[in-house]
């Protein structure tokens, strides 16, 4: 499987090889922030993922980085310090991905404005 994708003016492309893992929709202050509402997103291992253009990355926390593009403004990616995998925004994903949500994360930080209803997995 492979899935391509860039932010909104193109400046930043990627591929994601491979079959995507933790399919997810995060609920966090920080996620709401950058996205304005949700941030839905997959992971892949870091060697699996191609990014071409120069995405700008942001300590967002002591243990993970936020990659956005620095002309649109398009928040892309999110890496855990510690970890060997990348996540990358299923949002902007070109095409259909095939992939169905597994889990909604972060729910007791969601929003008040909004309920999840759709039955799958919150934690």
């Amino acid at each position: 499987m492979s899935l391509k994708g860039s932010c909104l003016c193109g400046a930043i492309r990627f591929e994601a090889r491979g079959e995507p893992q933790g399919v997810s929709v995060c609920h966090c202050g920080q996620c709401r922030r950058m996205s304005g509402h949700l941030w839905s997103s997959a992971y892949v291992p870091d060697d699996a993922l191609t990014i071409s253009g120069e995405p700008q990355w942001y300590e967002s926390s002591e243990t993970a980085k936020r990659g956005f593009c620095t002309i649109c403004g398009s928040f892309l990616f999110w890496k855990h310090n510690d970890e060997d995998t990348i996540s990358f925004s299923l949002g902007s994903i070109d095409g259909p991905t095939g992939l169905r949500l597994q889990k909604h994360i972060f729910t007791a930080d969601k929003g008040d404005y909004y309920d999840i209803a759709d039955g799958v997995e919150q934690r």
